[in-house]
């Protein structure tokens, strides 16, 4: 979660389209260094070359290569931004973790376009970035006033629950999220942003995500987030038997054998 897989933290990034309507959950990634836009609308046109891009067309194409210092550079040049644009630098701000322009940037956004529910959920992962749990709440509310649909949105805002020990509310969020996109919490390709939670807080992210993927019967799945969950000591193999919500597990091998393991690590 905070590993979290938050802004999805921005699911497809490949492309632009689909990077500025994600959020970004963000891993810790070092940011590229890249020449800046100038040098590279300054080459020379070669025959038959396309024609030339306009600064927000660069800004995206070197956003899809990772360098996002030369996309902000690209994206500064435009004369006159609009509330898209300055989500777009925002999460480009936000990949390279400088998570002060990126919130500027963001409220830049809202200030043109209040009902903008894909950066709302986008600064609620800057604050969650910097553990102000309840702003993040706030916002992936706001977000999912607006679109109450979006999985990613549900998700993050379970993710912001849980950090504040609300596991039921958390709970019931990611339930919510499972019953939109069943595939949530798989990992993508799209670039992540570090989640500063503690070691517990991933356990009980982890076996909470175990509890929704068993309820719908993503077993597999289930019993990999329950291992994450007892590595970082959230809960117990006792516990995990006790608990009647993994009930559909007990008669698989992988679930017994993980508990096996687990309880002769703590023997």
């Amino acid at each position: 979660m905070r590993r979290l897989d938050k802004f999805r933290w921005l699911p497809a990034f490949a492309v632009l389209a689909a990077l500025a309507a994600a959020s970004p959950v963000l891993r810790a990634q070092t940011p590229v260094q890249a020449p800046p836009a100038s040098a590279l609308q300054s080459l020379p046109p070669q025959a038959g070359s396309q024609p030339q891009l306009t600064p927000e067309e660069l800004g995206n194409s070197l956003m899809a290569h990772q360098r996002y210092q030369a996309a902000i550079d690209a994206y500064r040049s435009v004369p006159k931004k609009s509330a898209d644009l300055w989500n777009k630098m925002g999460i480009a701000y936000q990949l390279m973790l400088n998570l002060n322009d990126a919130t500027r940037c963001y409220k830049e956004s809202l200030k043109m376009d209040s009902g903008s529910a894909k950066v709302y959920n986008n600064l609620g992962t800057v604050y969650d970035s910097l553990m102000q749990y309840r702003a993040a709440e706030r916002m992936y509310r706001k977000a999912l006033k607006l679109d109450p649909h979006s999985a990613v949105f549900h998700k993050n805002l379970g993710t912001a629950m849980l950090a504040q020990h609300q596991y039921k509310k958390g709970s019931q969020e990611y339930q919510a999220a499972l019953a939109i996109d069943p595939h949530i919490f798989e990992a993508g390709s799209s670039p992540r942003v570090e989640n500063p939670a503690t070691l517990k807080e991933r356990g009980a992210m982890n076996y909470f995500k175990a509890i929704g993927c068993a309820r719908i019967g993503l077993n597999s799945q289930a019993i990999e987030y329950l291992r994450l969950a007892l590595n970082e000591g959230f809960t117990n193999p006792k516990k995990v038997v006790a608990d009647s919500q993994f009930a559909g597990l007990r008669g698989i091998p992988a679930f017994q054998q993980l508990l096996a393991e687990q309880s002769q690590r703590t023997q």
